[in-house]
């Protein structure tokens, strides 16, 4: 039997009362564990489902609300505007749209706020959904009430959260709903009339029992554990085995590096977009300690700094004598970081929330730059950047030395720090390099010029993960020699600190990909997961920090003065390059009879109505039409091999970005797989190439694998990469035509 839904009586009414109080301590944590905000908000969400259940209200009308409040709610947190504005909902449909295709790629952690949180008024929904189901079908709640105590339990154990109070609530609501549901359970299958006076006298001695076992259970004298902190023990089956077996990790920025090394793969989705004056590297923070494994962030006792948009940013990379050149850029996010990429220099940031108060807070050690809108750390929209463009004087940094820095004993401690397990051999190769050099500014430029010029090699799958008594730039420079950024940028700051020159590691992204040059003149930059990065920083006195650049491959265009103008050769090989792209297309005036005109609106129902009254008048036209339509589909896809290739050169055809190499090569291999020539698993990129030269007889195959190694491994240097490996790529591609 189940419980009567037309009488429901006061005891009723507080089964649901304390499945709510229940299902909040699911949601208690969030606040203090994370930056979820508008807690009321999914609160309220709950009561409100719970109430409709047990006010059986229908199905329809109860989920046009819930959708109506989750509409609302999202709107609210995420959109400018009216609610009742199309717009903001169409770009609510597009996020939608665009974060299922992250999940299919398993890309969890680049899911959008707004989305996040539609994903959670889901997940509230259904839980409200199931514990009326609990309450009402089954009469049993013990499962939801366990798993209560097991989450709460295990964060307190494995997080800051102090859950004493919580056990505490959570029992008194779970006894109070399990001892009602036993009343009903035993009044249905006893056939008892379920009124206030029998409800009396179970829930008097419920009360006490309650009240008598929380009163004991908090005031009895507590032995301490028996059992050791688990959490050293399970997380240390988190770290790597040191074989190398490793998982493979995705690029992109991440916010541990304290264990450095071991394969990545490539992902290609946009994190932003920037209009800039030139090209130069976006910084998000740097790191002074490296342990031998990696990089951690020493804070000491520094405290964030807080600024307000349009104030003047309180870092400080350089001397004020630096000559600097003013320069702008404006940034569009497209994933919700909550920190702002920015150039070196940086002095100023305009932006816009859409909530009532916007800051910034800066972390001093680190100089990560965190937006923080009503009072909770967040991503924001577009903003704009003000900084001053570095002209570094060679005169004046081989001018800066040691002596400058005898009394900043503190500083230099921090940036030539250097594990006390360091192997001696990697000193001696940092003063080998540096022995016949005079400043120090000779000295990092030789270690630079080192990894550029001896048998490194830039690779990103082939990377070892040093072993618990290896250090990981002792493993690079004697043992690999291979790795990527963070192997090179690594080493190059221990060398440097070796040999004593202060030097920091930088991380952040290249400038990305150059896209095209917009109307006011500024080019048009496109930054994805690929271009996260990390490069190197030293410190000249009376000059300040200056980016240097190690990995093969990669410059970060940083500008030099020579004040004797007869030595205009760039010693650091980093000299700023000659933008090369085209300049913007001008467009001619529209003649008057060409304007755009207004279009007439049509709402959504009308739409609807025509649509119908179309398809009713012309069944069998349309039937007759997607009938020949399927036939010659089918065709069409049986003779793919024939017309696809064609296809894809007329497509390719006029493409000039190199990042066209990467998309046409993989649309060969799969030609090549439908024309029977295969890949085999394990199969090399090189070894198949010379399969398929083989079978055809040409040589073209290898070429253009060289061509998109280079492209993958090395970036976009070469500009017309693209355009000479078109040919070859076209020339194979109509071998599998034939």
């Amino acid at each position: 039997m189940r419980i009567d839904k037309t009488k429901k009586d006061f005891a009723f009414f507080l089964l649901f009362i304390f499945s709510f109080l229940l299902l909040w301590e699911w949601l208690r944590p969030l606040k203090e564990l994370t930056d979820t905000g508008h807690l009321s908000v999914f609160l309220g969400f709950v009561f409100i489902a719970l109430m409709m259940y047990f006010f059986n209200m229908p199905i329809l009308p109860s989920a046009i609300i819930k959708i109506i409040i989750i509409l609302y709610s999202v709107h609210f947190m995420y959109y400018d505007g009216t609610f009742f504005s199309l717009e903001w909902f169409g770009q609510l449909v597009n996020e939608v749209i665009a974060n299922s295709s992250i999940i299919m790629n398993a890309e969890w952690t680049e899911i959008s706020n707004a989305f996040r949180t539609l994903l959670f008024f889901i997940l509230l929904w259904l839980m409200a959904y199931l514990i009326q189901y609990w309450l009402i079908n089954r009469k049993q709640i013990f499962v939801f009430f366990f798993m209560t105590l097991v989450y709460i339990t295990v964060l307190d154990t494995f997080s800051p959260y102090e859950a004493d109070l919580a056990i505490v609530r959570t029992v008194i609501a779970g006894f109070a709903v399990m001892g009602m549901l036993a009343y009903y359970r035993i009044a249905d299958k006893e056939v008892v009339n379920k009124n206030l006076r029998s409800a009396k006298k179970w829930m008097v001695p419920l009360i006490a029992m309650i009240v008598l076992s929380v009163g004991v259970g908090y005031a009895a004298p507590k032995a301490d554990p028996i059992w050791p902190d688990p959490v050293p023990f399970i997380t240390s089956y988190n770290q790597d085995s040191g074989d190398g077996s490793g998982g493979v990790k995705k690029v992109g920025y991440g916010t541990d590096d304290s264990a450095l090394g071991g394969p990545f793969i490539g992902d290609d989705r946009v994190v932003f977009t920037a209009e800039a004056d030139g090209r130069h590297y976006w910084r998000i923070e740097t790191k002074d300690f490296y342990t031998g494994k990696g990089w951690i962030a020493d804070k000491g006792t520094a405290v964030p700094v807080e600024f307000l948009p349009e104030q003047t940013i309180p870092i400080e990379p350089f001397e004020a004598e630096v000559k600097t050149e003013q320069r702008t850029s404006k940034v569009v996010p497209k994933i919700g970081y909550p920190h702002l990429v920015y150039p070196l220099g940086v002095t100023q940031v305009e932006a816009s929330s859409g909530r009532s108060t916007l800051q910034f807070s800066l972390d001093p050690t680190t100089e990560k730059i965190t937006s923080i809108a009503d009072g909770q750390a967040g991503s924001i929209g577009p903003y704009s950047l003000t900084f001053n463009h570095p002209v570094y004087s060679v005169e004046k940094l081989k001018a800066a030395g040691p002596e400058e820095l005898a009394a900043e004993f503190a500083f230099v401690s921090k940036y030539t720090q250097v594990p006390e397990g360091l192997p001696e051999r990697v000193v001696k190769l940092a003063e080998e390099i540096t022995k016949d050099k005079k400043t120090w500014l000779e000295k990092a430029q030789a270690i630079e010029k080192y990894f550029r010029s001896n048998d490194f090699v830039y690779d990103q799958t082939n990377v070892a993960i040093p072993e618990d008594d290896e250090d990981y730039v002792d493993q690079f420079l004697f043992e690999t020699q291979r790795g990527y950024c963070d192997n090179f940028s690594t080493s190059m700051v221990v060398m440097m600190r070796s040999v004593g020159i202060p030097a920091r590691w930088v991380k952040g992204y290249t400038e990305g990909e150059y896209i095209d040059t917009l109307e006011n003149g500024r080019r048009l930059y496109e930054v994805t997961n690929n271009n996260a990065h990390s490069w190197v920083e030293g410190y000249f006195p009376g000059v300040g920090w200056v980016p240097f650049e190690p990995t093969q491959g990669f410059t970060n265009n940083v500008q030099f003065e020579y004040d004797n103008k007869d030595d205009s050769q760039n010693q650091t090989g980093q000299e700023e390059e000659e933008d090369t792209t085209p300049a913007a297309p001008v467009k001619p005036d529209l003649p008057e009879e060409q304007a755009p005109v207004d279009k007439p609106k049509v709402s959504f129902s009308d739409g609807l109505k025509n649509a119908g009254a179309i398809l009713q008048n012309n069944f069998q036209k349309i039937f007759l039409t997607l009938l020949v339509l399927a036939v010659f589909a089918a065709i069409m896809y049986k003779l793919r091999g024939r017309w696809l290739p064609i296809m894809y050169i007329l497509l390719y055809k006029y493409t000039k970005q190199n990042k066209y190499m990467e998309k046409a090569y993989i649309v060969l291999l799969k030609q090549l797989g439908r024309y029977g020539i295969k890949r085999e698993n394990g199969q090399t990129l090189r070894d198949y190439a010379y399969y398929v030269d083989s079978f055809f007889s040409t040589n073209e195959m290898r070429w253009l694998t060289e061509k998109y190694e280079e492209y993958l491994y090395r970036g976009n240097q070469d500009e017309n990469m693209w355009q000479d490996a078109k040919k070859y790529w076209e020339f194979m591609i109509r071998k599998v035509s034939a």
